[in-house]
């Protein structure tokens, strides 16, 4: 019966912004941070929990072990797009969804063949170095000889163009986002907890009356949508074409 709702609404919108975390992949067998079983914090073999491995201080201070957990737990070149990915580029190619929003930085939606991709956390297909700025591919990062890649122009540590904790969010990927969000006419939020900000509230940038949450277990803005949908992302989405 929701999903059918969803799918009317749809239907009578043309300016759909979607606005996504990690349980968008999940169903691409990319675990998240927070599920209790399966999550990234749920972890043996680590002497500090992820968000302290994923901060730039740590980074700074223990590249080594960043690289360890990073090329072990925050790579998954073979995972392929899911249902929701491919629903989500289907509904761009119908002229439907104008832009994406993402907190993941695991290319799957630009793998489904959706264009316009914002990545609020950057991605893993993006590196750099440090010292000289040479970009870098994800294969040169995995196949480097070391465990930390270095410039093969300066001998500079390369870091993933990922945001880390501590770090600030892209300026003018945020201003591009609230841009989107702020003028669509139904804002769909899903396989996020909305809890980590600034990125959760994006949600308050929304002015219209068809806010839709998908996710399996709650969010703090529940009370604020105008659907809640309480299941599986990909069946969802794929659902309302």
């Amino acid at each position: 019966m929701s999903i059918e709702k969803l799918k009317k609404m749809v239907s009578e919108s043309d300016n759909i912004v979607f606005f996504g975390g990690a349980g968008t992949s999940t169903e691409s067998n990319i675990p998240d941070f927070r599920t209790a079983d399966t999550g990234l914090y749920n972890m043996d073999g680590y002497k500090y929990p992820p968000e302290v491995i994923l901060s730039h201080s740590f980074f700074m201070k223990y590249p080594e072990e960043f690289y360890k957990f990073y090329k072990s737990k925050m790579i998954y070149k073979d995972a392929k797009p899911n249902l929701a990915h491919k629903a989500l580029a289907e509904l761009e190619r119908k002229n439907k969804l104008k832009a994406v929003i993402t907190q993941n930085i695991d290319g799957l939606h630009q793998l489904a063949k959706s264009n316009n991709v914002l990545e609020l956390h950057g991605s893993i297909y993006r590196n750099y170095c440090m010292k000289c700025s040479e970009s870098y591919s994800l294969d040169y990062v995995i196949n480097s000889e070391g465990i930390v890649p270095k410039c093969n122009k300066c001998g500079g540590i390369i870091k993933p163009d990922v945001v880390l904790y501590e770090e600030g969010l892209d300026i003018d990927v945020l201003k591009k986002a609230i841009e989107y969000v702020s003028k669509a006419d139904m804002l769909i939020v899903g396989g996020t907890s909305l809890v980590v900000y600034p990125a959760a509230s994006l949600v308050e940038y929304y002015k219209g009356n068809k806010l839709i949450l998908i996710n399996k277990s709650a969010t703090p803005y529940d009370h604020m949508a105008n659907l809640v949908i309480h299941d599986s992302i990909g069946k969802v989405l794929n659902g309302v074409l």
